[in-house]
């Protein structure tokens, strides 16, 4: 009796290949590091290097992807998950990925440019109203400030490319700055929405009346953009953010451990969060929930914030998946989800002169490395890349057809120095 069930359900499985498959991509397939030209030797300095950190009660854990050449050459987990519950970390463990949400939000904007939705080049005024006269907060010679009208309306490609004038209501570079103090009353700061009781359109209505720190185009400074990006796009679609990218991205590329808050049955693998203490050389749980710094309200919240800039949870392989679609010019296994040249925009240095980083330009929403030799690490130019709040960080190189995500849950991470490594590691596992 059992041979029999064994092979009808043999058959079942068999008849089920058979039948085409349509409408997402199939995943990224793991081979040995050899095939696709890398050294499995190689990349155990990898493991060890994280494996002695972790040995060291300097992380906690993490989960590493390098692909290259469309494959998974490595993914591993190490280290801890949840210290005091002694579960270690899964290679499919699930992350707050913070401002990696941004490149995915991003998209979403493209998409609806390629929709004839709209325009990068219109005013941001033009779908959210309440951006159509912005302010700006102008140093004065007594130390304070004049809330003076913005020289242009904001446009989406501003907001793309985050120059805008739009911070995180802090202040320019993280500073007490002559906003702050009226950006702190209105009860906008910080990148965290997933307590917030309220949609990101309602909040971001609030903050189109604030006084920005910059007048539009005129300087590169990190701040709530994507999140405007992610109220207009509610807007324009009539879905939550939640919805629309879910059902344009995520599910076409079968990123399926993807989400804004945690699905039922998915606990058992969100890793938890930990803060570096005193020089770093140890680290304690962050607080639950917490807000920035905590747990947060990903399983127990209100759930009505979809936040574009910071909200989403992910895994690293669901990331590479994603950041596979954008090496490949928009395309993944026989599922398009953009044009090749809507990703040579994105790809490209919109600043135009606005100073960045060393050797590097901004495109939108990622940085865009045009000169490797002045980070000092290895590297490729044409290199695209970003990170999140939570110490995680990824990279995408065209030249060696490769995609790194590195994913960790640490914040304040102080006197790390493992994305350095992680970086090093990689590029000297190549061997072909």
């Amino acid at each position: 009796m059992r041979s029999r069930i064994r092979l009808t359900a043999l058959a079942v499985v068999f008849a089920l290949l058979l039948v085409p498959q349509t409408g997402a991509a199939q995943g990224l397939v793991r081979v040995e590091p050899e095939e696709v030209g890398m050294s499995s030797e190689r990349l155990d300095r990898l493991s060890l290097a994280l494996d002695t950190m972790v040995d060291e009660g300097r992380l906690a854990g993490a989960v590493t992807i390098v692909v290259r050449r469309g494959k998974i050459a490595y993914r591993e987990g190490i280290g801890w998950r949840d210290v005091e519950a002694e579960a270690p970390m899964p290679s499919d463990g699930i992350f707050r990925i913070a401002s990696q949400t941004k490149a995915l939000a991003s998209v979403g904007v493209m998409l609806l440019q390629e929709e004839g939705k709209l325009l990068i080049t219109d005013p941001v005024g033009k779908y959210l109203p309440a951006f159509a006269e912005t302010t700006v907060a102008e140093p004065n010679d007594d130390g304070g400030y004049d809330v003076v009208p913005a020289r242009r309306p904001v446009t989406i490609r501003d907001l793309l490319t985050h120059t805008a004038g739009i911070s995180y209501g802090m202040g320019l570079l993280g500073a007490r700055g002559p906003v702050a103090d009226a950006w702190e009353e209105a009860g906008i700061t910080g990148w965290y929405f997933a307590d917030r009781d309220e949609t990101v359109g309602d909040t971001m209505s609030r903050l189109a009346e604030l006084p920005m720190d910059a007048h539009p185009g005129e300087q590169w400074i990190y701040g709530y953009n994507t999140d405007i990006l992610g109220a207009m796009i509610e807007k324009i679609s009539g879905q939550t953010l939640g919805e629309f990218l879910t059902e344009r991205l995520f599910e076409p590329l079968g990123m399926n451990d993807t989400h804004f808050f945690l699905p039922d049955g998915k606990l058992g693998r969100l890793a938890t969060v930990y803060s570096s203490v005193g020089d770093g050389s140890s680290f304690e749980r962050a607080p639950d929930p917490g807000h920035m710094v905590g747990q947060g309200h990903y399983v127990e919240g209100p759930r009505k914030a979809f936040s574009a800039g910071a909200g989403l949870l992910s895994t690293a392989t669901d990331y590479a998946t994603f950041l596979q679609m954008m090496l490949n010019g928009g395309e993944l296994d026989g599922t398009r989800i953009l044009s090749r040249k809507t990703v040579e925009s994105m790809l490209s240095d919109h600043l135009g002169g606005i100073p960045f980083r060393p050797g590097q330009g901004f495109g939108l929403v990622f940085s865009i490395t045009h000169d490797p030799a002045a980070a000092g690490l290895p590297g490729s130019a044409g290199e695209f890349g970003w990170g999140g709040a939570y110490h995680s960080t990824y990279w995408a190189d065209p030249k060696e057809e490769m995609v790194v995500v590195y994913l960790t849950q640490i914040i304040p991470a102080i006197g790390l120095d493992d994305q350095q490594k992680v970086r090093s590691l990689v590029y000297q596992a190549i061997v072909d």
